[in-house]
């Protein structure tokens, strides 16, 4: 067996191996309890560190963040193999024809000379693969696991291709006045208050699909934003304890000219 410890480079087939013994039988005691379930939500933060690691243009940190990534997928991949159902061969076999059908327009003969072209085509080859016969087909295999703003918006922009959609965004400005008043009705127990506010947060989606705004990274940095003064109104205070919210809205309102 290859001494890792005394390797001064490493590369993909050493993450492999490295896995495979990880997961043996006289591997990691951790590392051998694990199924696809358990770490789930590992994979997840590794994908979210790795989106911050690009918002900070952090380059040495995108590049370890990458590699948690891939861990995860190759952690994943070898589960899979040890119960005979596919494993990291299958993985990239996969990707690349998907990489291939999907650009006809480089390993074919389809011409497409904008990136809309290469979207429209895209999302056609998309149909067939996935067997998806109704624009509700496609609607219907949004993954649900995703963020529920980011869900909302895929769930929009698949309607969008139907020809259901606003004009303009004034259309969707109107939506969201109308289910704040049935927010405010069903406070008065004339509906369901949950219910209203998902159609008012779903509305306001429209609203930032239409600016061409991300909603899920718009609402992240209005709450940084809220963080960061909150913060700065408690060090201009010393201390939040036994003040007003009158005297804390003044010390909010400092906190955001400085």
């Amino acid at each position: 067996m290859v001494n890792f410890k005394d390797k001064t480079k490493y590369d993909f087939e050493d993450m492999l191996e490295i896995m495979r013994i990880l997961r043996g039988e006289n591997g990691c005691p951790w590392d051998r309890e694990q199924t696809h379930e358990s770490i789930r939500k590992n994979f997840i933060e590794e994908v979210y560190e790795a989106c911050e690691a690009i918002d900070l243009k952090n380059d040495a940190m995108l590049c370890e963040e990458l590699g948690d990534v891939l861990q995860q997928v190759v952690f994943h991949s070898q589960i899979a193999a040890e119960e005979g159902r596919f494993d990291i061969g299958d993985v990239c076999d996969g990707v690349c024809k998907k990489l291939v059908l999907r650009h006809p327009h480089i390993f074919g003969d389809v011409v497409a000379e904008t990136s809309e072209q290469v979207l429209k085509n895209w999302d056609d080859i998309k149909m067939v693969e996935k067997n998806q016969r109704t624009y509700g087909d496609t609607i219907n295999q949004v993954a649900k696991s995703l963020p529920a703003l980011m869900y909302a918006e895929k769930v929009q922009k698949k309607a969008k291709k139907a020809g259901f959609d606003w004009p303009d965004v004034s259309g969707a400005f109107a939506k969201v006045d109308e289910e704040k008043a049935e927010i405010e009705q069903a406070m008065k127990g004339k509906g369901n208050v949950e219910e209203e506010l998902g159609d008012l947060l779903f509305a306001v989606v429209n609203v930032a699909r239409f600016l061409d705004v991300d909603p899920e990274e718009a609402l992240f940095r209005a709450s940084r934003k809220f963080a960061d003064r909150f913060v700065k109104m408690e060090q201009l205070a010393g201390s939040l304890d036994g003040m007003t919210l009158e005297e804390m809205d003044k010390l909010w309102d400092k906190a955001k000219c400085e």
